[in-house]
């Protein structure tokens, strides 16, 4: 799943174009790399996101099946790290 669509499905940004705002700021790390909004997220990917203030690091667990998953469900796919 790429990156853009998994940031929104899980409910880490709230829009799709969000998450595509976020990546061309270069803010969305996927590994310790840059993310491109083609770039694919995988089982075990560490997706980092650095804020103004702060940095939050998310490992992947599962990937979404859906378009977007509840907000109560999030904990199945994302862990913090």
């Amino acid at each position: 799943m790429r990156i853009d669509k998994f940031l929104n499905s899980v409910n880490i940004t709230k829009r799709r174009s969000v998450a595509q705002d976020m990546i061309a700021n270069q803010v969305v790390l996927i590994n310790d790399v840059i993310a491109k909004s083609s770039k694919n997220v995988e089982v075990g990917s560490i997706i980092t996101i650095n804020y103004l203030n702060e940095s939050k690091k998310y490992e992947v667990l599962k990937i979404p099946a859906a378009k977007s998953t509840p907000k109560s469900l999030q904990h199945e796919y994302i862990k913090e790290a």
